[in-house]
């Protein structure tokens, strides 16, 4: 059971969640019971469909407490094993929204109540927790929001005062963008020590296995081509962009020309549509791609002719750079093994 102040992130969340144990084999359904916001219910239909979770609701005029009872009673029906029931907020915290809550809780009696906490929010933050803690009697929080290093303030400070566990932690828009909340890797990133133990549990989750050791053997056996290059930013696009993988490399945070630079994923697409421009056997063998080769995949992409530039260019530094990587895997052996990049790694670029 979700609960939570209106607008703190509590629908979205619950699809986070449900998305979540959904990846981990479970089967879960979604309880619409905000029957006030409006849009609310067709916004948890339509996050919904787009993780293809189910999501029951009641007819209009029924009772929160009801819906959520018969939507337990449908879940058990359809064999589901995980019930997320989103309910209703307020814009502030008053006997109402306490009474409904309460009441749905004792006519589910739920194994967990999440507390959604929007961390933007600071101090209101804390507040807001010790409200619920004293009527609700939650069990942990999911702070959303939470992309952003110096708000980590608000975590420390709810589980001080209300002595609740922060669980999760929602870092992004992107329904793939909750993640459990580790106290230790959060006070690295406050002091800009990076987060690699999450990175690497990140790029672990979102690359096939699979595929990651074909395109390993590729790379053993012949040359790097454009087409791993391609197959390389898209792996960075699954793990959520260059500037959530930055904010976990240690020392990235420090460093003024990262720190000072606005990073824009849209690059990774032009990146992609200037690649896709090109035919097979250019991005097999981009030697062969002249001045002329080179205006004709500019007005493919859509881009000026210095961005396909830039793109060669930069595709030669990391082919060199791969090649480096492979000789030294080589010389040393079984060695070097563990100390390179971690397995399941893109490669920089």
């Amino acid at each position: 059971m979700l609960v939570g102040l209106q607008g703190s992130g509590k629908t979205t969340a619950s699809a986070k969640l449900a998305n979540m144990l959904r990846k981990q084999g479970r089967r879960p359904m979604m309880i619409a019971c905000d029957v006030y916001r409006p849009a609310a219910i067709d916004q948890l239909q339509a996050l919904g469909r787009e993780i293809d979770i189910p999501v029951h609701r009641g007819a209009d005029g029924d009772d929160p407490a009801d819906i959520a009872a018969a939507g337990v009673k449908a879940a058990i029906e359809d064999m589901r094993d995980v019930v997320i029931v989103d309910t209703a907020g307020r814009l502030h915290v008053d006997d109402e929204m306490m009474d409904e809550a309460v009441r749905i809780r004792n006519a589910v009696k739920p194994d967990q109540i999440l507390m959604v906490v929007d961390a933007m929010t600071g101090q209101d933050a804390v507040n807001v927790a010790k409200a619920f803690a004293d009527r609700v009697d939650f069990d942990g929080v999911i702070m959303s929001k939470l992309d952003g290093d110096a708000r980590g303030g608000a975590a420390l400070s709810i589980r001080k005062v209300t002595g609740k566990p922060i669980k999760f932690a929602s870092v992004g828009e992107r329904l793939d963008a909750l993640e459990a909340f580790h106290p230790d890797r959060m006070a690295r990133r406050i002091l800009g020590m990076g987060d690699v133990l999450s990175l690497i549990e990140k790029a672990q989750d979102t690359m096939d296995a699979n595929e990651t050791a074909a395109m390993e053997e590729r790379l053993r056996t012949s040359d790097f081509t454009l087409d791993e290059f391609l197959a390389q930013l898209q792996q960075v696009k699954k793990m959520g962009g260059l500037g959530d993988i930055l904010k976990m490399m240690p020392g990235a945070g420090q460093m003024k020309e990262l720190k000072d630079a606005e990073i824009d994923d849209k690059v990774l697409d032009r990146t992609e549509a200037i690649i896709r421009s090109m035919t097979t056997r250019e991005r097999t063998k981009p030697s062969i791609i002249n001045g002329s080769r080179r205006e004709r995949i500019a007005k493919g992409s859509g881009v000026e002719v210095s961005d396909v530039n830039k793109l060669i260019k930069q595709f030669e530094q990391t082919r060199k750079l791969m090649k480096q990587f492979q000789g030294q895997k080589g010389k040393k052996g079984k060695r070097r093994r563990g100390r390179g990049m971690p397995p399941g790694m893109p490669m920089p670029f």
